[in-house]
């Protein structure tokens, strides 16, 4: 199964604006429950950065979901 990198950063990102705005949170509301400066999760958001295992389990403490949902379930071909 071959993988875009950038349909999974875009979906991604999506995922994580769509929890963020869910809860009424801006980019600063955010930052400052997970540790992470807004500037990066906006570029999270955005598709634009490859992130680490460990962003995205602070960025899922900190939305009180799990990473499966913020990386979207994956289809098969």
């Amino acid at each position: 199964m071959e993988i875009n990198e950038a349909v999974v950063l875009q979906k991604l990102g999506n995922n994580l604006r769509r929890l963020r705005e869910k809860k009424g949170w801006s980019l600063r509301d955010l930052s400052d429950r997970c540790g992470i400066d807004n500037s990066k999760i906006s570029k999270i958001e955005k598709g634009t950065i490859n992130i680490t295992i460990l962003t995205l389990m602070q960025l899922s403490i900190a939305l009180d979901t799990t990473a499966t949902e913020l990386l979207g379930k994956p289809r098969r071909k």
